[in-house]
């Protein structure tokens, strides 16, 4: 499975997003799930913001040699499971690759909806850091962090149920 994660300029919270999910994919020695990111308006070849990479070293979370990337049709192809930072994300995607749409849902909102819960009337975007204050990043992180822990649970559920078939 390969999941993407999107946000504007692929130098914060998808890259923050990354780092953290394979953290989470290499605790939890889950197989088979890639896990990348891109921007919808980026540079190509950036480093992620130094306030990103200094909030996830925090964590113990190394992003120093993540380098952004423009998020082109050939991604989106690629892609399984597409995770936007905003709901503006997911509509340019989907408007860029309908017939890819049904793969394309902020993070919030999938981290909802794999938990079982509405998102009629809940703010689903994830708030961006750039430019702000170290704490913001810090925040913006913490929630990030909290969706991909909700989904890491499901998806963990998943992978136990099939084992337990086999």
């Amino acid at each position: 499975m390969n999941i993407l994660f999107v946000c504007t300029g692929n130098t914060c919270r998808s890259s923050m997003a990354e780092g953290i999910f394979k953290y989470m994919i290499k605790e939890k020695n889950i197989e088979n799930i890639h896990v990348s990111s891109a921007g919808i308006s980026t540079f190509e070849g950036e480093s992620a913001n130094e306030k990103a990479i200094r909030t996830l070293a925090g964590k113990g979370i190394d992003i120093s040699n993540h380098r952004s990337r423009q998020l082109t049709k050939q991604i989106i192809f690629e892609s399984d499971l597409i995770l936007t930072m905003t709901l503006n994300h997911k509509k340019i995607i989907a408007n860029t690759v309908p017939e890819h749409s049904d793969r394309v849902y902020t993070l919030k909102e999938f981290a909802l909806i794999i938990n079982g819960e509405e998102t009629e009337g809940k703010n689903l975007d994830i708030a961006d850091p750039f430019g702000l204050n170290y704490n913001v990043y810090e925040a913006s992180a913490k929630e990030i962090e909290e969706k991909l822990n909700i989904i890491m649970s499901n998806i963990q559920i998943t992978i136990d149920e099939q084992w337990r078939k086999k």
